[in-house]
């Protein structure tokens, strides 16, 4: 088992960049409640929406708003896990998930690779998909393999089995793959049963964990719903990756594009918890601002940075694990 270098701990004088201090942590953090109760969010799950409304959550059947109150928020934080293992199939593979440690995964969904042969961009196939988990075992700076690129030569309703299939077959490493839907995360799921040697083995070794997406500004949308619902039911962790855009599908200002993914980020939890107590859960981003020039996202720019180390101080002031992109 294997812990990756500490940032940020006091104690060993760790490079870390603390952007929000306490106070105003504590601040973004009663504005997103607020949100929260009055505001909402939108949630297109019917089910969903029965787990919301049965634990308490005021909702508008009709426009599928669901109102949460404080006490929900603070109390599903409280049961979601601040550790927990990303196992591989062998023990070393296994990486550690805790305060202040620091892995690296290479990033995706790659929608073109630069063909080996002809030097031509193309779309990548299957075959890619099991090339770059080879690679991505291959290399020790990876901690855990998230899918680096999906298949485009087999139904696109069915992909990300098929992705499923040839990264297990590449790789001992984590595997981290968006599944797309509720259905699709339980075929990955009976797949990786048979990798670990049955469904006891696999709730007591996860060899794969979930990545869903919210859709900004506070939208948990049908796919999100079912992704995050099952694999709290199958005991795998789920990377909520929230993209909100400042300046565009969020406020331009940071902080309230910090509330915003705050919230998507908490009601997320809060669904999660409230499906299965204790379901492990990680507290992603892949929020940025827009670059106002090209209309596009800027990733790998200051602003993105800037997010991102808040992003991570946001996820331990609220004790979970995180997930940060950049170029």
């Amino acid at each position: 088992m294997r812990r990756n270098i500490n940032a940020g701990r006091l104690g060993s004088g760790g490079y870390s960049l603390n952007t929000l201090t306490d106070d105003e942590l504590y601040e973004i953090h009663l504005a997103t409640l607020e949100v929260l109760e009055k505001t909402g969010i939108f949630v297109e799950n019917e089910d969903a929406l029965e787990i919301f409304h049965a634990s308490g959550a005021k909702i508008d059947k009709k426009r599928k708003i669901v109102k949460l109150p404080p006490y929900m928020i603070e109390d599903t934080l409280r049961s979601a896990p601040p550790k927990f293992v990303m196992a591989g199939r062998r023990p070393q593979d296994d990486f550690v998930v805790e305060n202040n440690r620091v892995g690296f995964t290479n990033f995706g969904e790659g929608i073109q690779l630069n063909d080996l042969d002809s030097g031509k961009l193309r779309a990548p196939t299957k075959k890619d998909v099991g090339m770059s988990a080879k690679l991505g075992d291959f290399l020790s700076e990876i901690s855990v393999y998230n899918r680096a690129m999906g298949s485009h030569d087999v139904p696109a309703e069915v992909a990300p089995v098929h992705n499923a299939e040839a990264i297990f077959a590449n790789t001992t490493k984590h595997v981290m793959i968006g599944p797309f839907s509720g259905y699709l995360a339980r075929q990955i799921v009976k797949m990786a049963q048979v990798v670990a040697g049955g469904e006891e083995a696999l709730r007591e070794r996860p060899l794969v964990s979930f990545h869903t997406c919210p859709v900004s500004p506070l939208r948990l949308v049908n796919d999100t719903c079912e992704v995050i619902m099952e694999s709290a039911k199958a005991g795998m962790m789920v990377n909520v990756i929230t993209m909100a855009m400042a300046g565009a599908s969020s406020s331009i200002h940071l902080a309230g594009t910090l509330v915003d993914h705050n919230a998507e980020l908490l009601a997320s939890v809060a669904l999660s918890q409230l499906t299965v107590k204790g379901a492990p859960i990680m507290y992603g981003s892949s929020t940025t601002a827009m670059d106002l020039r090209f209309a596009t996202a800027t990733v790998g720019a200051p602003e993105c940075a800037i997010i991102n180390a808040a992003v991570a101080r946001l996820a331990r002031y609220n004790s979970l694990p995180s997930f940060v992109a950049g170029g």
